[in-house]
């Protein structure tokens, strides 16, 4: 079940992480496995509501609990339900961003954090979790308290990953995504591009594949013609949608 905020729901005309990962598994997992979860759309801009079907290649399970603004103090109430509804085995979280622009400082979001996890287990007591840290973006070149909160919440949050590890349950920390670039991984400094979900999707799969065997290593994007640098002064996406 992919877990996240607007990185992770998209907009319309994206294909996702989520799309990413998937492909990477089907390739590579060589077993049977499903993804879950209560939500299936996209983010549409023009009538700001999570209501979008216009996936670049819908051909794909798109479920999740994602959503555009949504954070930690979002999704741990919810996580506990969704995992016992939808049965889910692995969690693939990547929060924190937005809580700590809008919502709580850093040690408040590490709370919230930890609360997601000890509801998570609850609903089924077995289940992993993968957590990506905060990934670089472009608010936290200027803005020098936010890039404080982001450094010390994701030195939190590695430390609850390592004091809430359990075997039954087992926590997993993923690497910040290789060489992430705001100007070239991002339509706008924020959300991934195709080589943004490239990037995102390969650390998941990176963790889960060193730490429990799960998938191959990332093959990595295809060479694509979508990735083109994001300049503040243009604000446009390196994609349209469809």
């Amino acid at each position: 079940m992919p877990v996240g905020d607007s990185m992770t729901i998209g907009s319309a005309g994206e294909h996702t992480w989520r799309y990413r990962m998937w492909q990477h598994l089907r390739a590579t997992y060589g077993g049977p496995f499903a993804v879950v979860g209560p939500r299936e759309t996209l983010y549409d801009k023009a009538t700001d509501t999570p209501t979008s079907y216009e996936y670049a290649d819908p051909d794909f399970p798109h479920f999740h609990l994602a959503g555009w603004g949504e954070g930690w103090l979002h999704m741990a109430p919810l996580i506990g339900e969704a995992v016992r509804a939808h049965r889910a085995d692995v969690l693939l979280v990547s929060l924190g961003l937005i809580d700590l622009g809008f919502y709580t400082n850093a040690t408040q979001t590490a709370d919230n954090m930890r609360s997601f996890v000890a509801r998570a287990r609850a609903a089924k007591p077995s289940v992993r979790m993968v957590f990506l840290p905060v990934i670089p973006n472009v608010r936290a070149r200027t803005d020098a308290p936010f890039a404080t909160e982001v450094a010390l919440f994701n030195e939190l949050q590695a430390k609850a990953v390592a004091d809430l590890d359990d075997p039954r349950s087992p926590l997993l920390l993923a690497s910040l995504p290789e060489s992430y670039d705001v100007d070239h991984d991002t339509y706008d400094g924020t959300h991934p591009n195709a080589a943004g979900e490239h990037k995102i999707a390969g650390a998941f799969a990176g963790a889960m594949h060193q730490a429990w065997g799960v998938g191959g290593e990332y093959g990595g994007p295809e060479p694509v013609a979508d990735t083109e640098p994001f300049h503040r002064s243009s604000h446009r996406p390196s994609r349209r949608p469809r």
